[in-house]
């Protein structure tokens, strides 16, 4: 008998999977509380090193259906979840994606499917890469200096508490400044 389990990934844990959970629910699949699997881990981790979806495999069997509410929740570039669904595929697991009208990805049409919007989001995403990349050369270019604002001032201070004797940590503390912050001034000459 088919068993129905349920995969919902959220990246931050300012983020919840209730929503996920609710979306499956509302669809119609009747997936038993234990068989809910969330974790809070980044779509960039590959499934196969996430520890909610490892303890997912160990407990499905062929025969039974995964369902994720959208294809992005397995991975976020085409190989790899192309390779999770082909793994779940050859342990005879189905995998239904809903933002896919509840297809099964591992039917002909459902892998088919996959594969295109799996290669477009990866576009996309290569695409905004190059654009970021393109902004942060523009703005080299134009000599505008990149990164944390520079502490005005810092350097000389913290070396005048070091030259004092004091801990890095009290330096921080004397200057009302994170620790962080001293550290990287730290070993920097004042100028």
């Amino acid at each position: 008998m088919s068993r129905t389990f349920a995969y919902c990934r959220v990246s931050t844990i300012d983020q919840t999977t209730d929503n996920q959970i609710l979306e499956i629910r509302a669809a119609g699949f009747d997936v038993q509380a234990q068989r809910v699997i969330a974790e809070t881990v980044s779509g960039s981790t590959q499934a196969s090193e996430r520890v909610g979806f490892q303890k997912l495999l160990d407990r499905m069997e062929a025969g039974d259906v995964l369902i994720v509410t959208k294809l992005d929740r397995l991975g976020r570039n085409a190989i790899d979840v192309r390779q999770t669904v082909e793994k779940l595929d050859s342990t005879g697991i189905r995998v239904h994606c809903l933002a896919l009208g509840g297809v099964d990805l591992t039917s002909a049409a459902g892998k088919m499917t996959m594969q295109v919007l799996s290669a477009v989001a990866e576009f996309e995403r290569d695409l905004l890469i190059e654009r970021t990349h393109a902004g942060i050369n523009r703005a080299k270019n134009e000599g505008k200096k990149l990164g944390r604002p520079e502490a005005v001032g810092t350097t000389k201070d913290v070396q005048e508490c070091k030259a004092d004797g004091l801990s890095q940590n009290q330096t921080a503390e004397r200057l009302g400044i994170s620790l962080a912050t001293i550290k990287r001034h730290w070993n920097k000459s004042a100028a």
